[in-house]
């Protein structure tokens, strides 16, 4: 019952702060619409129908039933053939048929003496202001979020105090998975290092990372060492003979480097069998943009191979593949991480804390990158059509030729739809996806 609580608890957090993130994206393009004196007529959490909404002056505030996004509704998104004409007449066939639609749809929404508060009429550098507000409140959300959880909460790292000590040593290509008589003794449990002992030293040198103690260890095969630890109150020297022992060769993302037949790289280190215990370690301000750069590009990576990553997703919902854990994941999913973060009954609540931030960080992250994608009904595809009026616009000027007007964007609402559709086909297919074949934390 406790553990249902608490999920059902992880849920809600990572709801609300989901909902936050998307409500404040809507902020981004409400305020300076408003600035800008554009009318909007609602402000819309969510899409279907309404759950509850409320009229302020001239503006409707709510929330619909589908929370998967929000939007901004402002009068006159698409132009008139010219300035104070109706809109475009329309052609046949069903494209044309649904321009126009729009067309007149975005016509209606302009009352008499309103033409002037129009989204159309706005400046380029107006439109894309307004449209690049809700990304940037995502990504300002990121930084924010990524400054608390490097400076104040702190990200999982190596210690150095011994988290395990081995038996016995097994090289990385053997497939021994057990020890025997014939396996080499570890050199850490040999020497009397117990789990729970910090480095301080070794052979006289401060010891104050795992990496510097790591490597130490790798350089000096079969070299006896002295190491200083401290065990509860006391301090102990004990003496260390790493042994040598093969490890595969990793990059810096820690992948298994392979040769030019695909075969992995092994080296030969010196090893004393015996890993770090992990702790939350604080960070400077200066690695915000770090983390950030690192999140956007990882984000960026996924967009940029979607075909496959969904094609990954089908073969793993309706197959036996497993989920990769980098791969797309829907509301339900991220749903479903913040339950069983929240059940984890083997780590301590700041760590819990330290993941829900996390998740929030890179959510907002995620936003930020994909609503850029330059296709509409995307704030991307707005801002890609703002600036290629403006190319336009300016071409015509630098030829001597008449201003063409604003571009007739209800052209592109052939492609919207389509794009709406893939979204969603795409978004139901992750749903499945993570219900019955979830990305989990193990």
């Amino acid at each position: 019952m406790q553990d249902t609580l608490l999920y059902i608890l992880g849920v809600l957090i990572i709801a609300i702060g989901i909902a936050l993130s998307i409500a404040l994206h809507e902020v981004g393009h409400l305020l300076p619409a408003k600035l800008f004196r554009v009318k909007v007529t609602e402000f819309m959490i969510g899409f279907g129908p309404k759950i509850f909404s409320r009229k302020r002056g001239e503006t409707e505030y709510g929330v619909r039933l589908l929370p998967f996004g929000g939007f901004v509704r402002m009068i006159g998104m698409y132009p008139p053939k010219a300035a104070g004409e109706a809109a475009r007449d329309g052609g046949t066939g069903f494209l044309n048929s649904v321009t126009q639609d729009a067309r007149e749809a975005s016509a209606e929404t302009i009352g008499d003496g309103e033409d002037y508060r129009t989204f159309y009429r706005l400046a380029t550098w107006k439109k894309i202001t307004v449209m690049l507000g809700g990304p940037l409140v995502n990504l300002l959300l990121g930084v924010l979020l990524y400054a608390v959880l490097l400076t104040g909460i702190g990200v999982t790292g190596q210690s150095t105090t011994i988290g395990s000590v081995s038996e016995c040593l097994v090289a990385a290509d053997s497939e021994q998975t057990e020890c025997d008589a014939a396996a080499t003794s570890a050199p850490a449990a040999a020497a009397g290092l117990l789990p729970g002992d910090r480095i301080l030293s070794v052979d006289g040198e401060k010891i104050t990372t795992w990496e510097q103690f790591r490597d130490t260890v790798s350089n000096n095969a079969e070299t006896e060492l002295s190491v200083t630890v401290a065990r509860g109150e006391d301090q102990l020297q004990l003496r260390l003979t790493p042994a040598a022992n093969s490890r595969y060769v990793t990059d810096e993302m820690g992948r298994v480097v392979k040769d030019s037949s695909g075969k992995a790289q092994i080296e030969t280190v010196g090893m004393i069998g015996a890993t770090a215990a992990t702790e939350l370690q604080t960070q400077p301000i200066t690695e915000v943009p770090r983390y950030v750069g690192e999140n956007i590009k990882q984000v960026t990576g996924v967009i940029l191979n979607l075909p496959q990553r969904l094609i990954d997703v089908w073969n793993a919902a309706f197959g036996a593949e497993e989920r990769d854990p980098n791969g797309p994941i829907s509301v339900v999913g991220v749903g479903r991480i913040a339950g069983e973060i929240a059940t984890l009954d083997t780590v301590p609540v700041i760590a819990k804390v330290q993941s829900m931030v996390a998740l929030l960080a890179g959510l907002n992250i995620a936003l930020f990158v994909f609503n850029l994608i330059p296709l509409m009904p995307l704030d991307g595809g707005h801002i890609a059509g703002a600036l290629y009026e403006k190319v336009k616009r300016s071409l015509a000027k630098l030829l001597g030729r008449a201003d063409p007007g604003p571009i007739d964007t209800a052209r592109m609402v052939p492609v919207t739809l389509l794009v709406v559709a893939v979204l969603g086909a795409m978004s139901l297919l992750l749903i499945y996806a993570d219900l019955v074949k979830p990305v989990t934390l193990g």
